[in-house]
């Protein structure tokens, strides 16, 4: 028999030549235990990670909520294009160097270009879009990204390199002079003496007056840390993907889970005789997690599937009886936990489950505000239909640029630090933008600067 489990260890689907089964229901408070992932219910009562003295605050229940998030990105094509899609449309054809003269009748900035070959040449280095790249990608990912000032031999600022979110953890928020943010290629585990690096946290009031402070006190021999973060969480330190109510209502996992299923399906298909149905509270009682490991569970239950099977099949079973237990709900006189066996007299529909995952995805989409139509994948007919016109597309477009404003200015704010801090002309940065356009125009695209 061969099973499909969720990350929890629980049954999803069993099939063998003879048995199709699948559970049924939800786990019981599962919503609960995925909010908790990104951080614990209880804000009040977080046990912090000492190291050497320093008290880090831990992101998500076990520390380990940027290598759970990527895992999850990574099993689901939606989520990953989506957020690659934001990454790129954000990022435009790069940045544009310039000097605002003033305004037109129409409310547009007048622009003058840098003329400065520095400036141009910082602007259009690789250093400048590795950071980009790099601090969006944790930002869209995992709701913050950061980028290191890194000092030269005379304590000024010669680089930026940004910092992956998997290797950095801050210290809890306090003393806003006192934040830390320690670096180790250890996390989530806590490292040991000698196996990180603490970084000063520039204040998110005023990094700029922060970073003169630090110059002045002659605290620059390490550099220091710019955070960028999506405030929208009211989590001051880590913040929270824009994705995450999508994991927490179950359409993450749906997306990737119905894939696996529907391959399964269509292997078996041609074979299957009877439809087992088992609630998830059945497993919950005979395998309670708090006795039982995943991987525990997952070698129990195969053992317990296989007897079942044998029990079922064969000719030495025919019109065998099969026993099983139920329980009645005191409460309302519903039963709970009873297994339901019946004949498939029809060959599976695998397609029934394409609607929900058609639903799945766009669900996905919208948690990112992110218009299916610009992706193709809009729905022909029913809830989530919508016209996939050129229109309907450039207009969305138009409103993922417009709404991408607040996201590049954060991450164009330790890029204007930088530029000061180094001497250069002072001047303000612009992001070049291929605009879709209608044929009769004269042409397919237009750039503008944003």
């Amino acid at each position: 028999m061969e099973i499909l489990y969720n990350s929890k260890g629980y049954p999803l689907m069993m099939t063998s030549n003879f048995i199709y089964g699948e559970t049924t229901g939800a786990p019981s408070a599962d919503e609960l235990k995925r909010k908790n992932i990104l951080m614990p219910y209880d804000m009040q009562n977080i046990t912090y990670i000492d190291v050497d003295g320093y008290q880090v605050s831990p992101w998500g229940e076990s520390n380990d909520f940027p290598q759970l998030a990527a895992k999850e990105i990574e099993g689901a094509s939606v989520l990953n294009t989506g957020l690659k899609f934001l990454r790129n449309l954000t990022l435009g054809q790069g940045i544009y160097p310039c000097i605002v003269e003033g305004y037109d009748d129409n409310g547009n900035e007048v622009l003058k270009p840098i003329e400065d070959a520095k400036v141009k040449s910082f602007v259009a280095s690789r250093m400048v879009r590795r950071y980009m790249e790099k601090v969006l990608r944790d930002y869209l990912k995992f709701g913050n990204g950061a980028v290191h000032f890194v000092p030269g031999m005379n304590g000024e600022i010669i680089g930026l390199n940004p910092v992956n979110a998997l290797w950095r953890r801050y210290t809890k928020f306090g003393n806003i002079s006192e934040s830390k943010c320690l670096v180790s290629g250890y996390w989530p585990d806590t490292p040991s003496s000698g196996q990180y690096q603490v970084l000063d946290v520039l204040s998110e009031y005023d990094p700029d007056m922060h970073a003169d402070i630090l110059n002045f006190l002659g605290k620059m021999k390490n550099g220091f840390i710019f955070p960028i973060r999506d405030s929208w969480s009211n989590n001051d330190l880590y913040g929270m993907p824009i994705w995450w109510p999508a994991y927490v209502l179950g359409w993450v996992e749906i997306a990737h889970l119905i894939p696996a299923f529907l391959k399964k399906a269509y292997r078996n298909q041609v074979t299957w005789k009877w439809h087992v149905q088992i609630p998830y509270s059945y497993w919950e009682k005979k395998y309670p997690e708090q006795d039982y490991t995943p991987e525990q569970r997952k070698i129990e239950i195969q053992k317990f599937m296989d007897k079942t099977e044998q029990n079922l099949c064969g000719l030495e079973n025919a019109e065998k009886p099969i026993f099983s237990n139920y329980a009645v709900n005191e409460m309302n006189g519903r039963i709970e936990e009873e297994w339901k066996i019946t004949p498939l007299a029809n060959k599976y529909q695998g397609s029934d489950n394409l609607p929900i995952s058609a639903a799945a995805n766009s669900e996905i989409l919208f948690a990112l505000m992110v218009n299916p139509n610009v992706l193709g994948a809009g729905m022909p007919g029913g809830t989530y239909a919508g016209n996939q016109g050129g229109s309907n597309i450039r207009e969305a477009f138009l409103v993922n640029i417009a709404n991408s404003w607040i996201d590049r200015q954060n991450i164009l704010d330790p890029l204007e630090l930088f530029i000061r801090m180094n001497g250069l002309p002072d001047c303000q940065l612009r992001f070049r933008n291929t605009i879709l356009v209608t044929l009769d125009s004269g042409s397919g695209t237009k750039r503008t600067l944003s």
